[in-house]
């Protein structure tokens, strides 16, 4: 272990928190001292896959003087009683999004939390893809003049398990929720006021059978006028396809799909034949995943701010609970933050 290596403890072992453990593994900055996963025979087997120290109880890491970070890749239930948990021990956090189901909750821990001026970075990886983060920095430069309209298109290229959509929260708290915070992050201090949502079924029992959504569309208009349009869709059958465009009154920026390989196939039966976009979230955002940890790196080492933080996963869940709001009522609704 390297002499300033970060300390940090990782809870939650299923996909997405394998996938943290290698980035972790290979960040420069870190040491995974600790996992931790409901799942003993699991917590072991990673512990000896990546030479760290399986815990029998989250409560070993909160405990150890020598952590400095608490990253919570758990079901979403646990997750604001481990950062609660964590920054009454002084850790930094970072917790994968959402904060929780139920804004209630949230708004109930978050006056316990902030008692203890927190340092939490929330799993909205998107505000750190390239692509993505690049419009942000054009936007702030002037590129396109004022900003008046944004495009955000999610479309998964299936479904998930009826397991998992069941425990999800439905399709504007467990897909939309990135697209919520990424459109907050472009229109900056002008916070959307009015929201739009509808959706369809398009035949899908199981969507019905669990009421959730299986296409779904939001409009949102800022106090300051900036329209912003999500479309979300649980199936695509062409790829995992993942648009943002920013129009403003001197222009366009867009960040487009990605490819493995960005090259063209041309012959007798087909022209400009390209390979389909990258499978899925973790293969296509794998850059942003990385680039979170450097900002994670910064919040331990330097105090520096996260670049989404609680309050920014806080309001995540309004805009999401407001849209649910809205397919009831099949009006536009006030959004109250």
């Amino acid at each position: 272990m390297g002499k300033n290596k970060i300390n940090i403890a990782l809870l939650g072992l299923g996909r997405i928190g394998q996938m943290h453990a290698v980035n972790l593994i290979n960040h420069p900055e870190f040491n995974l001292k600790y996992v931790f996963d409901i799942n003993k025979n699991l917590t072991r087997k990673i512990a000896k896959k990546f030479s760290s120290l399986s815990v029998s109880s989250p409560n070993d890491a909160f405990k150890d003087k020598s952590i400095k970070c608490i990253f919570i890749a758990t079901s979403t239930k646990t997750h604001l009683k481990y950062i609660d948990e964590a920054t009454r021990n002084k850790k930094v956090v970072f917790c994968e999004k959402p904060l929780d189901l139920n804004l209630i909750k949230i708004n109930k821990f978050k006056k316990k939390i902030f008692k203890f001026k927190p340092k939490i970075q929330i799993g909205f990886n998107r505000r750190y893809d390239p692509g993505h983060n690049s419009l942000k920095k054009n936007l702030l430069k002037g590129k396109i003049g004022k900003l008046e309209k944004i495009i955000i298109t999610s479309r998964d290229p299936a479904p998930p398990s009826i397991n998992y959509l069941k425990s999800s929260g439905g399709i504007f708290k467990d897909m939309m929720i990135h697209d919520f915070d990424l459109a907050r992050y472009y229109v900056g201090s002008d916070e959307f006021k009015f929201l739009f949502a509808t959706g369809n079924y398009f035949g899908g029992r199981k969507f019905q059978k669990i009421k959730d959504l299986e296409l779904a569309t939001v409009v949102m208009k800022t106090k300051g006028g900036v329209q912003c349009i999500i479309t979300n869709s649980r199936h695509c059958s062409f790829g995992y396809d993942q648009r943002v465009e920013l129009f403003g009154d001197k222009g366009m920026i867009i960040s487009e799909n990605q490819r493995d390989l960005e090259t063209s196939f041309f012959s007798r039966n087909s022209t400009n034949n390209k390979l389909s976009y990258k499978n899925f979230f973790i293969e296509r955002y794998s850059k942003a995943f990385k680039i979170q940890l450097d900002y994670l790196a910064k919040v331990c080492k330097k105090n520096k701010k996260p670049l989404v933080d609680f309050e920014d996963g806080r309001m995540s869940i309004i805009l999401a609970e407001t849209a649910n709001k809205s397919l009831k009522s099949k009006k536009f609704e006030l959004v109250k933050f």
